[in-house]
This record gives structure tokens, sequence and C-alpha cells, in this order.
């Protein structure tokens, strides 16, 4: 019998969510699996297409249920995305399911010309992204996606941080006439604190604060929003928190905001450092003639670790312990 997979959390950040009230929800990729069945009952024009990924993407009910809009092209990530443009080119609202290590990479030229060139209302669905396959080693991990697909135009960018943040995503992409890309992970997440609106395009500001602010996307959400409460608690600094679930379009206004209020901005991803969300928002902040302090919190650019989810969280500061620390630093 296998080991347990390792908590995301250490005894004193599943004390500080308790606190907060947060509560476990499901893995993102559940609540897409979830959301498109529901969706796709009431549009039979709405078809999923793998790559030999329907257990991984939770699809097996889906395709139970629904056999006759799922189409299976085995381990071909390149053909998967030709026949998913060619069949939204014929009317179909096409979900492309792969893992985003490969679908990033091996089906680029599809991605760029067949979809985002041709204008294909295809929804590309990258699973089991960042780190999430961690202890399968480097070439199952996607760290480029955000790098590699933020230079090719006409595609929507949306990594969820929670399972709200997913239906809206999966939601979102069912309704959107242009190519969509959808980043999840793995893991079980918790609830993020609920917000009015919640709109694609439109940061979600978790928590307001002045001398610090944190700018996360995806998984890394709930660990900087611990963070922020470990700072208030026991080092008096109010930080504010934003998810931001939508790389492209880029809520510019919310980071202006936060990076003309607060001293000092970390971004913070499950991504490489270089071409992601840190690297759009410190363009974005610098052009804009604002100088705070700022850091990017990711993957540095060397031989990731390997090893569980967790692990390599911790290995590089991605955790309540190691934001909190980030950010004293930063500010000292």
């Amino acid at each position: 019998m296998s080991a347990p997979a390792p908590s995301m959390f250490s005894p004193q950040a599943s004390e500080m969510a308790k606190s907060l009230g947060l509560k476990p929800g499901k893995a993102n990729l559940e609540q897409f699996a979830d959301t498109l069945t529901l969706l796709a009952r009431k549009d039979r024009r709405i078809l999923a297409v793998t790559s030999d990924s329907r257990g991984s993407g939770k699809l097996g009910p889906y395709g139970q249920e629904l056999p006759d809009q799922i189409v299976e092209v085995g381990i071909a990530e390149q053909n998967l995305v030709g026949v998913a443009a060619g069949l939204a080119s014929c009317g179909k609202k096409v979900f492309a399911v792969s893992p985003a290590c490969f679908l990033a990479t091996r089906a680029l030229e599809q991605i760029k010309n067949d979809v985002c060139y041709s204008d294909m209302p295809v929804a590309l669905i990258g699973i089991s992204a960042g780190v999430s396959y961690g202890a399968l080693g480097t070439t199952h991990h996607s760290l480029h996606d955000f790098a590699a697909l933020r230079a090719i135009n006409n595609l929507s960018i949306l990594a969820p941080g929670d399972n709200a943040e997913s239906r809206l995503a999966i939601e979102y992409a069912a309704r959107s006439e242009h190519p969509v890309y959808v980043r999840f992970g793995k893991a079980p997440l918790y609830d993020l604190p609920a917000s009015e609106s919640l709109q694609v395009g439109q940061a979600r500001v978790l928590r307001n604060g002045s001398d610090l602010a944190f700018i996360a996307t995806g998984e890394t959400v709930i660990h900087a929003l611990l963070a922020a409460e470990h700072l208030a608690v026991f080092h008096q600094i109010q930080t504010r928190v934003i998810s931001l679930h939508t790389l492209r379009p880029l809520d510019s206004e919310s980071i202006l905001q936060a990076a003309r209020q607060c001293r000092a901005v970390i971004t913070v991803e499950e991504h490489m450092v270089h071409g992601g969300l840190g690297e759009a928002v410190a363009g974005l902040v610098l052009q804009s003639g604002l100088k705070p302090r700022f850091r990017i919190v990711g993957i540095p650019d060397e031989y990731t670790v390997t090893g569980a989810q967790a692990d390599i969280f911790r290995h590089y500061g991605i955790s309540m312990e190691g934001l909190s620390q980030t950010a004293r630093q930063l500010l000292a």
C-alpha cells in the first residue's frame, strides 16, 4: 500500500484555516466534470474530446451518461486539438481535455493556428497542471503553460482558485465564442470567502490591507490567504489578498490599485517565475510608473525538485509559513 499524500498544510496552517471558517471543497477537476455534465445535459452541441484522459479528467460518469457527447482520440494531443477545432467549425461547443504539461507543448502549433488564429470557440482544458503530477518529475510538471499561451493572441486564460471560480470558468467557456484555456490541478481545495460578484476578467479581493498585497492564482491562493492571516495575527501586518483567476484579460485596475495603495506586492503562482503571473503583473506595474517593493514567488529557474505537490510547494516557499517569511523580508 502506498503512503498517504502529505497534507497541503502544516498543522498550524490547518488551524488557521479553521479559525477563518474555511471549509474543504472538492478538487477543481471534479467541479469541472460536474459543471460540464450539467451543461451538456441541456445542450447537445457540447462535446468533450479527450486524449486518453477521461479518467484523470474525472469524466468517467460524464461518458457513461452522455456517450454520444464524448470523443476519445488516444494519446495524440495534436490530433486532439485539431479534431476539437474541426468540430467547433461545424457548430459544436468543444472541451478539449488533456494534461496541461502535454497540451501546451505537444499541441502548441495546433492551439496557435487551428484554434486561436482560426478563432474557433474551443475550450482547452489543461488538467493536472503545475506540479500536480509532482512525483512523476519534470516531464509531467506543467510550469510553462502560462508563458507559452500568453504569447498567443486571442486566447482567454483562466486558473481557478476554488470550486466557485471553476464553475464560473466552465460556464464562461461554454458561452464564449472565442478560444479559452482553463487550468486545473488535482488537489481538493478549500472554498475561498464568498464574493458578491464573480466575473471573468475581474479579480476577486478576498481580504483588504495596505501594508502588503498578495496577488495569487490557482491553487496558491489559499496559501496566500492563510499567510495574510498569519501576518495579521503574529506581526500586525495588514495584507490584501487578490485571487487573480483570469490571466487574460488581466484586471489591470485591481492590480494597479494594489500597487498604489500597498507598500509591497508579492505575486504567487504554481508556475515558473519566467513568463507567468508575476511577470505579467510586473510589466503592468512598471509601465504604469509605479515602484512598490515587488517579489515573484513561484518555481525558480532550476531543475525542479521531485515529490508530492505539497512537498514541492513547501520547498519553494508556497505555504503559509514561506509566504509570511517572504513578506516580512520584503517589508523589512
